[in-house]
């Protein structure tokens, strides 16, 4: 359950709001990258040259994934009923802006805010939720952040906003970390809706 008054919430994009099919094995393998280290962190510490050939290649397979992402199960529903609740949305994403505004476009995602890994410190580094915070002057603790992997949660964790993990019938072993845990987002819509309900019968009662 949440722990605190919700006044915003954040989006992952892939496989949080759309499908992705990244072959992360593939890219690291095209690029060099070990198992055991953050792809980003790996591009990021290249020789310039090198980061430049190893950047426009993940923008390639990025941009790749996003022609054929499809949109998830609940997402119009979550996000038409934080529109009528007036909470704002935004969406964090590791992903380059171009794949990122691909998927959202071509699936009609009803969020306009978007923050790639070009604008803040790509998760689980918390400069993106820290800066929404601040854009909506609300406390970070009173924030959701949802999305379906471990950076998500450390994310929220290190920003001190609340969690959403969405498993799609698979719960990890980190799933303990989060403050809510579905399978999907229609579930989530059904947690919010019934909070907001207790809320509105607590005034008027």
């Amino acid at each position: 359950m949440l722990a605190e008054k919700l006044l915003g919430v954040i989006f992952d994009l892939d496989n949080t709001l759309v499908s992705s099919s990244l072959n992360f094995e593939e890219i690291r393998a095209s690029l060099g990258c070990a198992k055991d280290i953050d792809l980003l962190d790996f591009v990021d510490a290249l020789p310039t040259e090198q980061q430049i050939h190893a950047n426009n290649s993940l923008v390639e397979f990025e941009v790749s994934d996003a022609l054929n992402a499809k949109k998830l199960l609940g997402t119009d529903q979550l996000i038409t009923l934080l529109s009528e609740l007036d909470i704002p949305c935004a969406i964090v994403t590791r992903n380059c802006r171009q794949a990122a505004l691909i998927k959202m476009q071509n699936n009609n995602i009803a969020i306009t805010l978007l923050l790639t890994r070009a604008d803040h410190k790509a998760k689980p580094a918390p400069d993106a939720l820290l800066h929404l915070a601040q854009l909506w002057q609300a406390p970070a603790e009173n924030l959701l952040y949802v999305g379906d992997y471990l950076y998500d949660l450390q994310a929220a964790q290190n920003a001190n906003t609340m969690s959403c993990l969405v498993t799609h019938g698979e719960t990890p072993d980190y799933a303990n970390l989060a403050n809510i845990v579905v399978n999907e987002l229609t579930e989530l819509s059904e947690v919010i809706r019934q909070i907001f309900i207790r809320e509105a019968a607590g005034v008027s009662g």
